[in-house]
């Protein structure tokens, strides 16, 4: 293993390895991505210190075992990575403390932080303290990706979808699937989903004229940048979850923002992309109202 310098520190792709899976297909999506950015990717995996777990008898025993089994591990991922992409830089390190703790430093360092998926419940998240996916996306100072469900890369032609709601978090998430349509050549689906409200009296064809108004202004500026890249808007009614769900059935990503202003519960997160890493069936990419 290798350990990283300050210049791998400041911009990279993290992945989260978790040694209780192989992460095969986590792992390559996080090595491809790094090739298109041109960037490093740094393995990270967290095992838990010997005053978290003290074994007064054990003499090291349950240490040494899991801090092999990491290591382990990280040989894994980082097999997969150069049998995609020989040439990638790559780096690797175990850290002892808790991963989603481990995973948001990293963040304040990173270009993305990308992870697999336990696909636990919602109690099991709460009161897991292996639960990772929904406290780093909750908290972390970049996008994360959490790989779920692979790319649909079948799909023609392939898309991204992002979800938006004329908040300055959806703008942030605007910003970054323009990106990663056009890293990819594909397409972009713009949504808003909204829903009529359960009492009340409202005139609903005033209404969607300025949510639709609203929603092509979402991407208002970013057409220069990207002349070739082929934008769709749609206004759906429902909820955000069901349909974003829906819509990124067949697609290469879902990109939403993220309400929450940090914190390790899922309610910091906000609903929507809770919601998604639930309901998605492909990768998940959840960021941060100012990501770097």
């Amino acid at each position: 293993m290798t350990s990283a310098s300050s210049e791998d520190l400041r911009r990279s792709v993290v992945l989260g390895v978790d040694a209780q899976d192989t992460g095969r297909m986590t792992a390559a999506w996080a090595a491809d991505e790094a090739d298109r950015r041109g960037l490093p990717l740094r393995l990270v995996h967290a095992i838990a210190s010997p005053f978290r777990e003290f074994r007064p008898f054990d003499e090291g025993r349950y240490h040494k075992a899991l801090r092999e089994r990491a290591e382990q591990a990280l040989d894994r991922a980082a097999s997969v990575a150069w049998d995609r992409h020989p040439g990638l830089a790559l780096t690797t390190d175990v850290t002892e403390d808790l991963p989603a703790p481990v995973l948001c430093r990293e963040s304040a360092h990173a270009e993305l932080v990308v992870l697999g998926s336990r696909r636990l419940n919602r109690f099991q998240e709460a009161v897991s303290s292996y639960s990772v996916a929904v406290p780093v996306s909750a908290q972390s100072r970049c996008p994360v990706v959490v790989v779920r469900d692979p790319e649909h890369i079948t799909q023609d032609p392939p898309y991204v979808v992002v979800g938006v709601d004329g908040s300055p978090y959806s703008a942030a998430a605007v910003d970054f699937a323009f990106d990663l349509a056009a890293e990819r050549r594909a397409a972009l689906r713009v949504l808003w989903a909204w829903q009529r409200p359960p009492v009340g009296n409202l005139d609903e064809p005033a209404t969607e004229q300025i949510l639709r108004r609203l929603l092509f202004e979402s991407t208002a500026g970013r057409h220069e940048r990207y002349p070739d890249l082929a934008v769709s808007h749609e206004l759906v009614h429902g909820h955000p979850v069901e349909e974003l769900g829906a819509v990124s059935e067949h697609a290469l990503a879902v990109v939403v923002g993220r309400r929450g202003s940090g914190g390790f519960t899922g309610m910091r997160l906000g609903s929507v992309p809770h919601g998604l890493l639930h309901r998605a069936n492909c990768p998940v990419v959840t960021v941060p109202a100012s990501p770097r």
